[in-house]
C-alpha cells in the first residue's frame, strides 16, 4: 500500500483500504464513529496485481491506482474514484503504462490537486519517473517523463496546503523531488536533498501553507524531518523499519504532529511534537499488541477531530484505536474489526 490508506471521507466516515485476493478491499464505518461494515471489493471484478496507491482530494474523494495484468508478461495501470467509503467505487479504468507497454516498473503513487485532479507517478523502465494526470473536464493527459536517475521504486506523492502536488523519490544521488508550480501544471524538478535515505522510509505531511515536512530514515537508522530552505533535523532513532505515519492534530489545544510506526518489538510506537518545532524533541511510547512483520500503520482524524490509528496485518486483519476525551494522547483499547 502506498499513501494514506486510512482516510476520513467528506461525510465523516472512516474508511480503510487493503489488498487481498487480487483486488482492493474497503472497510468503512456505517456512520461516523459507528461500527465498521464488512469489507467491500472496490472497482469491480478486474483482477489486480498486489499493491496499490491511495490519494485523497480536498473534496474527500479517494483516488485508487493499481497495476493489472493485460497480456502475458505485460501490465497496465488502472484508476478508480471512490466517492463514499460505504458505497461502491467507480469501475477501474485503464490509464496506460509509462513506457507504452511492458511489465510493472514500480509502485505507483497518487496525489490530488486542489481542483480534484489526480496525478499518478510511477518509476519507469529507465529508472526515472513518469507522471500522468487527469484533465480538468474528464479524461487523462498524455504520460510525461519527469526524468530522474536510478530511482527506487517506492515514490511518495502529497498535496501541500497550497493545493500543489509534490512527489519524492530516493536514489543514490539523494532524495529527488518534483513540485507543481501552477494549477493544472505538471510538477517540475526541484533541488534534490543530498542525503542517503533508506529506500522505502519516505513520508510527507503538509505542515503549513508554505511547506511540507518530509520524513526519512538515514543509513544509521535515525529518523529525520526536513523542509525546503532548512537542514534536515534528526528526531530520534526510528522505532522500526519502513515509513512513519504522520498526522497533524490538536493535543491539549496545541497544533502537534503525531508520528506512528511499527516498532522493532512489534507494537505500535507513537511520538508527538509541536508542528514544525522539531527542536522540542520527541520520545516513542508503545501501544497495543505485538503485530507481524510488514504490518502497516496509518493515522487520521475523525469527524470530531479525534485521532484514529489503525494497523493492517499482511493477512488483512484490521485493528483500530481512537483518542479518548482526556488530556494528552490517551487512546482507547485497540480492537479488531
Amino acid at each position: 500500500m502506498n499513501g494514506g490508506w486510512l482516510i476520513r471521507g467528506r461525510d465523516g466516515r472512516i474508511a480503510a483500504y487493503a489488498p487481498g485476493d487480487d483486488a482492493v478491499w474497503c472497510r468503512a464505518e456505517q456512520r461516523p464513529g459507528g461500527s465498521v461494515l464488512p469489507a467491500r471489493r472496490t472497482g469491480g471484478d478486474q483482477r489486480l496485481h498486489p499493491g496499490f496507491a491511495v490519494g485523497q482530494g480536498a473534496d474527500g474523494y479517494a483516488h485508487l491506482v493499481a497495476w493489472r495484468p493485460t497480456r502475458d508478461g505485460e501490465s497496465g495501470l488502472v484508476h478508480s474514484t471512490h466517492f463514499r467509503g460505504h458505497l461502491a467505487a467507480l469501475d477501474w479504468l485503464p490509464i496506460g503504462h509509462p513506457n507504452r507497454r511492458g511489465d510493472r516498473t514500480g509502485h505507483p503513487a497518487v496525489a490530488v490537486d486542489s481542483a480534484g485532479r489526480a496525478y499518478v507517478f510511477v518509476r519507469n523502465r529507465g529508472l526515472g519517473v513518469h507522471t500522468v494526470n487527469q484533465k480538468a473536464r474528464g479524461g487523462w493527459n498524455a504520460w510525461h517523463d519527469l526524468k530522474g536517475s536510478r530511482v527506487d521504486e517506492e515514490l511518495v506523492a502529497v498535496t501541500g496546503e497550497s493545493g500543489f502536488v509534490e512527489v519524492y523519490a530516493t536514489s543514490p544521488a539523494g532524495v529527488l523531488r518534483w513540485v507543481q508550480e501552477e494549477p493544472g501544471a505538471r510538477p517540475v524538478a526541484a533541488d534534490p536533498l543530498p542525503v542517503r535515505a533508506v529506500p522505502g522510509t519516505l513520508s510527507a505531511l503538509p505542515t503549513s501553507k508554505e511547506a511540507t515536512t518530509l520524513f526519512y530514515v538515514d543509513q544509521d537508522g535515525t529518523l529525520h524531518a526536513w523542509r525546503p530552505g532548512g537542514d534536515p533535523v534528526p528526531l530520534a532513532p526510528a522505532a522500526g523499519p519502513g515509513p512513519v505515519a504522520a498526522v497533524r492534530c490538536s493535543l491539549d489545544g496545541h497544533d502537534c504532529t503525531l508520528l506512528a510506526q511499527r516498532s522493532a518489538s512489534g507494537r505500535v510506537a507513537f511520538a508527538a511534537y509541536p508542528t514544525e518545532r522539531e527542536s522540542a524533541g520527541l520520545w516513542w511510547t508503545e501501544s497495543g499488541p505485538q503485530l507481524p512483520v510488514d504490518t502497516r500503520v496509518d493515522l487520521t482524524e475523525d469527524a470530531e477531530g479525534r485521532v484514529v490509528a489503525a494497523t493492517m496485518t499482511p493477512d488483512g486483519v484490521l485493528r483500530l484505536t481512537r483518542q479518548k476525551d482526556e488530556p494528552g494522547l490517551a487512546l482507547a483499547a485497540w480492537r479488531e474489526v
